[in-house]
């Protein structure tokens, strides 16, 4: 992946989504708001170098300072690492499953499960029966089944960050930024949650057998069975961290 996001990839349109503008209140708040997102996520992998300074300061429409301040913030937090040289810039070392995920999971994320396992149904339910019903181009097609099997071949460490992308991928083929930026928002709420459950190999055998089965019904262009599918994974995401964290 280009980490300057100078192509039009599809990851640079999710980036771009995600890295939108900040409002003029809280700004500082706000810009470390939009880096943790596409840390967290995995839009800027772990080793991979986040866009120069003047790029995220023009699409957050905050000044270079704000900018400073808020990366310089995320590396005394230990999510990026400042290297010099003809290649230095500013690099990702966030990994899901290190110290920063191992800290103690927030008390107030915990007790708004109900709400995030709610709002997680109605967006992303919602996003993959308005894909399904969209006309493809054979680059979001491709792209596609380059996340499923990205996701199908991801180790546990990497597990949930490709699970992320696959979803976005999906919001982002309905056409509608404020879909994406929805799944993005409850994306970061469950990978919080789901990073203080243990790692088990069975629930991801079965997270890759329902992938499968949501791809191929969006690409059938079967509404119904893709809203089925998505919902069988939600309920089953849904039930471990109700049974691990309620």
């Amino acid at each position: 992946m280009d980490s300057d996001f100078e192509t039009s990839s599809p990851e640079a349109d999710i980036t771009s989504t995600v890295l939108r503008a900040v409002r003029s209140r809280n700004a500082y708040e706000q810009t470390v708001e939009r880096l943790l997102e596409i840390v967290k996520l995995g839009l800027v992998p772990y080793g991979e170098r986040l866009p120069p300074e003047r790029d995220l300061a023009e699409r957050l429409n905050v000044s270079r300072v704000t900018i400073r301040e808020g990366i310089r913030s995320l590396q005394q937090a230990g999510y990026l690492e400042p290297r010099r040289g003809r290649f230095g810039g500013t690099f990702v070392v966030y990994k899901p499953g290190s110290s920063i995920d191992g800290r103690p999971i927030d008390s107030r994320l915990v007790a708004s499960l109900s709400d995030i396992l709610a709002f997680r149904h109605v967006v992303e339910l919602g996003a993959i029966e308005l894909a399904a019903t969209r006309q493809l181009t054979d680059r979001q097609e491709t792209t596609l089944l380059d996340r499923l099997r990205e996701v199908e071949k991801a180790p546990a460490e990497g597990y949930r960050q490709a699970d992320a992308r696959l979803h976005l991928t999906i919001a982002e083929l309905t056409g509608s930024a404020m879909v994406t930026r929805a799944v993005a928002e409850v994306r970061m709420a469950v990978n919080d949650l789901l990073n203080a459950l243990p790692s088990l190999e069975t629930p991801l055998v079965h997270s890759n057998e329902q992938h499968v089965y949501m791809v191929r019904a969006l690409l059938a262009h079967d509404a119904k069975r893709a809203r089925k599918f998505m919902l069988d994974h939600l309920d089953a995401t849904a039930a471990l961290l109700r049974g691990f964290l309620g």
